[in-house]
Parts: C-alpha cells; structure tokens; sequence
C-alpha cells in the first residue's frame, strides 16, 4: 500500500529564534508517510520570513513558503496554507516548540486506520509530560472548552491545543472565517456539525511564558467567546450547495427512516448500496446484513463513510461509478439487492448504469431504485443537485425493462414535498433547503406517511422494483 503524504502546516509570526530548530524537528520527525512542509510567514517583523525562504533553498519540494504581506492571524495563515497543501493528512504544528513533532504518530494513527477523520492532541491527559504554568490560563481555557461542548454536544478536553489533525479535504471543504485563534473553536464545532467522528490523544506539552514569547492573551478569549456564539446560531460548514443539502436531510432522521422503511421489504442478506452519500441511509439499512457494500464516488464521502461504519465488520465500502462497467468488475452475480436512491437522475447513461445494476445482481435478486419524477417541477434545487433529468413512470419502466429488469411494482413516494419543491425551484429559483422547513417537515413525517397515498397530485420521487429472472 502507498504511504501517503502528510502536509505540515507551520503558521508563523515572528519566531525566528525558535523557527529553525522546529524546522530541523518536523524534518527528523518519524512519519507513517512522506510529508511536505508549508510554512507561512504571517507578517513578520523579524527574519522569521528570511530564515523560511532559505530554510526551504536549503530543502527543495519538501519545504514551501507562502507570505502574507501583513500580520492577519493563524486562522488565515492556515486557510492560505490547505489551500496550497496536497497531502492526503494535515498536520498543524505551531512554530513555537511548544509541541514536539515525534508525537505525529501518535497524533496520525487514528486517522491512518480509519476510526477518525480528525485528531486532537490533548495537554490535559493524565500520564504524559507537560510544563506546569498559569492557573488563569489554565480556567480560561476549561471555561472556553466547556463552552464549546456545551454548543458541539462534545466532551472534548482540550479545545485550545495546537496540535490538530484532519484529512486535508475535510479541513479544505469547510470554510474558516475566524482569522486568529478563533480558528481554534471554529473549526472544532463545524467538525462537530459535520458529524465526522473526533478523537484526542495524549501529547505532552513545553509551554512558554509571555516572557518567552507566549501570543495568546485576554483579547483572544474575548474574541473566542463571540466565535463560538456565532457557530452556535450559524451552519456555514460547506463550501458547495450539494454537500450541504446532504447534510440538511442528514438531520432529517424521522423522513430517512420513513424511506428506508419503504425499500427494506424488498431487501435480502446481501446488499449494495449506490451512492451512498455520508450514510443517510446506509444506518438504517446495514444492520442485520450478511453483507453490505457501501459505495460512492466522492473521496470525501467514501472516508467518512469508513469512519462513521468502522465498528461493523459486515460493512464494505469501495469507490462505484453507476456509470462506469469496470467497477462493477468482481461483483458479478454477488448481491441479493441493489439499492439505488437518489442516484440514476445524476448519470448521463442511465442505461449503462441499470445495466451494470442487473450485473451486480444475483438471479432472483431486486434492483430498488429511487428516482425524482416529474419534468414538470425540475428547476434550480434539482440543478444544484446535479439532476441530468427528472423521470416519467413509463420512462423508469421502460429502461430497467430494457436493462433485463422485470418491474414488480412502482411505488409512489413523499406526494407532501411536491409543492415545496416546486415553489422553491422553479418559483424562488433557490439552491439548497430551508433548514427550518426540513426541520419541520420532518416533525411532521408521522403525518405526511398517512397522507401520503391520498393527496391528489403527483409524487416527487417514484420508487422502482425490479427482479433479474432467475
């Protein structure tokens, strides 16, 4: 297996008595990987930024330097470093040998086995070694880590810590606006809302005093208290309309269960999932499976997926392209169902895709496939969505029949979110949910499953049963 490439993050602003024996440090530090080193000067005033420009002479295409003409803060001279950084892991690692590198895998481990998608190294474990300094400090940072929880629903013990770790896309997908320490619990609660599954580590810990050069103060407390406020009452976490409406119905828990309760009669022992997404749906249905293989084509999903399914040993998950014949190479004849909802209106081909569906399929076995219906209301959500087309009952019949498929039954599926979807997308032009409406809609998902079969006007998705013969 290839080893992957660690970015190490190094935000500096003035430390250039301390920057190049970090430096040497991060350099000799054992990685499980190759690593690269980005080291952004924050506006010194000192020779911090000479000493990283010849630093990186001295190493080249392991270190890189990148300036900010001004001092803006270690929450924007991280932001301008992971959008330069090309590791599959970031590391961030303050310039002021307050946190010793040989601890990376340490820090590392959890991620490189799939448990976590990021790591914290916490100072307040009990068993490593630490400097013993400011009993305020030491409050104002429990008091500032509590609070955090209380708005993240964590028992995080060290909020504060310098020593961060993430897979580089995670970190890169969502959007930092705190330009100093604020970053610290920014990135903490947007994590939190993510739902990426969170670890700490021991690491030990040589702070300094302010005499040494310590930059944190009061002001920086201050300020935290109003970022983590704002978090509390804010949701900006993606940087794209499509993962966030994925992560709207995500806290949609009782219309999910509504779904997967639909599609789980038609279901066997053995079972692949298409598009799996974060796992909306893949909670409800994995359990008491033989088998199930969780796919998607999105790295992002697929790693948060292997982190958020690592404890059951029945779950697979594997990069699938619906549209693509070589991955479904190696699962011919294999599974009992195929699940597919919210998937086929996104492909080009959708006959190649249902063909490839009947592929994986063993005889006997059911394809399920969940479609939106309805040119009629396609419009601006369905664009941001990515929806290639919205389909008729006759259109869905006639290529899963053409793809070998014999059709038991359609189901008409969730007629309430008709008129909703068609105010939002073709009327208000809008490109993502109302958290308030799905929030709602979804408290009412008791009344919407009895109503359902009597409104009178179209669904908005179809829900297509097909049998490969045996």
């Amino acid at each position: 297996m290839a080893q992957p490439l660690i970015s190490i993050i190094v935000p500096v602003w003035n430390e250039e008595e301390f920057l190049p024996e970090l430096l040497r440090r991060v350099r000799a530090a054992p990685l499980p990987g190759e690593r690269e080193i980005l080291v952004v000067d924050d506006g010194s005033t000192d020779g911090s930024a000479e000493i990283a420009e010849a630093e990186a002479a001295a190493h080249p295409g392991l270190i890189r330097v990148f300036r900010h003409g001004k001092n803006r803060g270690k929450g924007a001279a991280v932001r301008t470093a992971l959008g330069k950084a090309r590791g599959e892991f970031t590391v961030i690692q303050d310039a002021d040998l307050e946190y010793d590198p040989r601890e990376y895998e340490r820090l590392l481990g959890p991620l490189l086995e799939g448990r976590a998608e990021a790591v914290f190294g916490t100072r307040f474990a009990v068993g490593v070694e630490r400097r013993v300094l400011y009993f305020w400090h030491s409050l104002a940072n429990r008091v500032l880590t509590t609070l955090v929880n209380v708005v993240a629903d964590l028992n995080l013990t060290d909020v504060w810590t310098c020593y961060k770790a993430a897979r580089t896309e995670l970190l890169r997908s969502i959007p930092i606006t705190s330009p100093r320490f604020g970053f610290e619990p920014e990135i903490t609660i947007k994590l939190a809302q993510r739902q990426v599954p969170i670890y700490e580590t021991p690491v030990s810990y040589h702070g300094r005093t302010y005499e040494e050069g310590k930059k944190i103060g009061k002001w920086d407390a201050v300020a935290a208290v109003f970022t983590i406020l704002r978090c509390a009452v804010t949701r900006n976490i993606y940087r794209e309309a499509g993962p966030e409406i994925l992560d709207i119905l995500s806290r949609a828990p009782r219309f999910n269960r509504w779904m997967a309760e639909t599609v789980t009669p038609f279901l066997g022992r053995r079972v692949m999932e298409i598009g799996s997404g974060i796992g909306n749906l893949s909670r409800h249905l994995a359990p008491r499976r033989e088998r199930y293989l969780a796919t998607d084509i999105d790295a992002e999903h697929l790693a948060r997926l292997r982190a958020r399914f690592s404890h059951r040993p029945h779950m697979e998950v594997r990069h699938c392209n619906l549209a693509e014949p070589g991955d479904f190479d190696g699962l011919e004849g294999s599974v009992d169902a195929v699940v597919c909802l919210n998937v086929l209106e996104h492909v080009e081909d959708d006959r190649t895709g249902l063909a490839n569906i009947y592929r994986a399929l063993a005889p006997g076995g059911r394809a399920v496939v969940l479609v939106p219906e309805g040119m009629s209301v396609y419009g601006t959500l369905d664009e941001a969505l990515g929806h290639c087309r919205r389909y008729s009952e006759e259109e869905l019949r006639g290529k899963m029949t053409e793809a070998g498929l014999e059709v038991e039954r359609v189901l008409y599926f969730n007629r309430p979110t008709r008129p909703g979807w068609f105010v939002n997308g073709r009327i208000l032009k809008r490109r993502t949910f109302s958290r308030f409406q799905i929030w709602v809609f979804d408290r009412l998902v008791w009344f919407w499953r009895r109503i359902d079969g009597w409104l009178p006007w179209r669904p908005t998705s179809l829900i297509a049963v097909g049998r490969k013969p045996e």
